[in-house]
């Protein structure tokens, strides 16, 4: 059976609304900025603050680096062992035979993050276009106050393998005609025309540009497909090659991700600790313009 689209528009979602076998979850993340010289790139805050304030109806919240982070590293948003997130999505009521969709607010990396952990996982997840912001810009029903979450179950995961790789990986692979790594930041951060907030300037050596940034419209939707189809190609990403995919710290990535597996791209990784490990370590090698 073919599974559904992963993206899901206000429209389709608001029909659902209500739905028992709907798992309804926002995701949202906010990385705050730290003083000069800080030993760490940003500080990262729940959204639940934002969720209390303002959320769709019947929704819960996930905590991204609290619960379903790796919080024994001294990186944000790394993929924890399978235990902790069977644990931590049974708490809030996921299963792989629900209808889950995923939301956040001010950009969808939070929510493409989590449909790219729950890929992983085996379980396939929706991603609301637009996020919280389109849904209130169209004057859709809110609920405010703290999340009433659904019963709790057990989720059992089904993993796949290959969807993280770390810096050896990426390291090996640096100068391979078969892979192509593409880096999801700025093109300032990508030509080391800026200072990094991870660490040295720069990228992984021989690596493409495709911004996420590029890929999401003025109203916060995803560009088209075929829009998408024209940046990816115009960097050599092609079906043929292993794409490794990375940008400040796993999340912003995972909305080229999110484009590519739309678009029928299958052979996908992330560097799960992108430059926030990389540009860190004296003894990788980075490449600027």
């Amino acid at each position: 059976m073919s599974q559904p689209t992963p993206l899901i528009t206000t429209e389709q979602l608001a029909a659902m609304l209500g739905d028992p076998n709907l798992r309804l979850y926002d995701c949202t993340t906010y990385n705050e900025p730290v003083p000069p010289g800080s030993d760490v790139p940003y500080r990262a805050v729940p959204g639940d603050k934002t969720f209390a304030a303002g959320h769709i109806p019947g929704a819960d919240f996930l905590d991204l680096q609290g619960e379903f982070s790796d919080t024994s590293s001294q990186y944000f948003f790394m993929m924890p062992d399978v235990a902790q997130l069977e644990i931590a999505f049974g708490r809030h009521g996921l299963g792989a035979s629900k209808t889950i969709v995923v939301y956040s607010i001010g950009t969808m990396m939070w929510a493409t993050r989590f449909w790219w952990m729950l890929r992983s996982l085996g379980a396939d997840a929706r991603v609301l276009d637009g996020g919280f912001d389109k849904w209130k810009e169209e004057g859709r029903p809110v609920e405010t106050g703290a999340p009433k979450g659904y019963p709790p179950t057990i989720f059992k995961a089904a993993p796949r393998p290959g969807f993280f790789v770390d810096k050896t990986t990426v390291k090996a692979r640096i100068g391979d005609p078969a892979t192509v790594m593409v880096n999801a930041l700025g093109p300032q951060f990508h030509r080391g025309l800026e200072p990094s907030r991870y660490g040295r300037s720069g990228r992984v050596p021989g690596s493409v540009n495709v911004s996420a940034a590029t890929l999401v419209n003025a109203d916060k939707t995803l560009t088209s497909l075929a829009d998408a189809e024209a940046k990816f190609a115009a960097q050599g990403v092609t079906r043929d090659k292993n794409v490794i995919l990375y940008c400040g710290g796993g999340i912003s990535a995972t909305i080229d991700l999110f484009l590519l597996t739309q678009l029928g791209y299958d052979k996908l990784t992330l560097y799960d600790a992108s430059m926030g490990e990389w540009a860190r370590d004296p003894s990788l090698p980075i490449e600027t313009d």
